[in-house]
């Protein structure tokens, strides 16, 4: 009954996170990619340092117009998930890439690629939609709303979220998020990696 009452609490809690987005408190200021991914990491510090995480992410990513709380929560449940979904064998390799979107000028192309136990082609769209999950839950906890809330973050945004499925050494999230006239994007931001250990 308690472990009932405590998924019941986060799932309440998770459910007024996605129902807020975009209603409440709706910032649209100069938000830093690297400062979101900072506190994101900051976050997921402990889940890091558990399971031995590497992270490889662009020397300098750039400043998008958007609400700072929800950028970090995209990157947070990204780069968690990346975390979460691990192969038992391997400590998680994340690497975070930032480049201009090649098939539209107005946007950032970004991803988060992890080397954990992938998600099979045919459940590619499945994952976006609310309360739906590919692992019992005692396999994985979670409440089957973070890629949804991903999903709604970006696309509040005016971006899109896809799975890459043609790589198959994990899980790749690709997204898009639109930049101002003034924001310098420059090509090959990627290659530049910091690891965190």
């Amino acid at each position: 009954a308690v472990d009932g009452a405590k998924r019941m609490q986060v799932l309440i809690n998770d459910l007024l996170t996605f129902s807020r987005v975009g209603r409440l408190n709706d910032a649209r200021v100069g938000v830093g990619l690297d400062g979101a991914l900072d506190k994101a990491l900051a976050n997921l510090g402990a889940a890091v340092e558990e399971s031995g995480a590497r992270v490889d992410r662009p020397e300098k990513m750039p400043e998008v117009v958007g609400d700072p709380t929800l950028l970090t929560m995209l990157w947070q449940n990204l780069v968690g998930n990346a975390l979460k979904f691990r192969r038992p064998e391997a400590a998680p390799h994340v690497t975070i890439t930032c480049e201009p979107d090649p098939d539209d000028p107005g946007h950032l192309s970004l991803s988060v690629t992890d080397n954990g136990i992938g998600i099979p082609e045919e459940f590619a769209e499945k994952v976006f939609v609310i309360f739906q999950r590919l692992h019992s839950r005692d396999a994985y906890g979670g409440t089957g709303i973070g890629l949804a809330l991903c999903k709604k973050i970006v696309e509040h945004h005016g971006g899109r979220i896809w799975i890459d499925t043609a790589y198959t050494d994990g899980t790749r999230f690709c997204f898009t998020l639109p930049v101002t006239a003034d924001t310098p994007v420059r090509a090959g931001t990627h290659t530049d990696e910091k690891a965190l250990t």
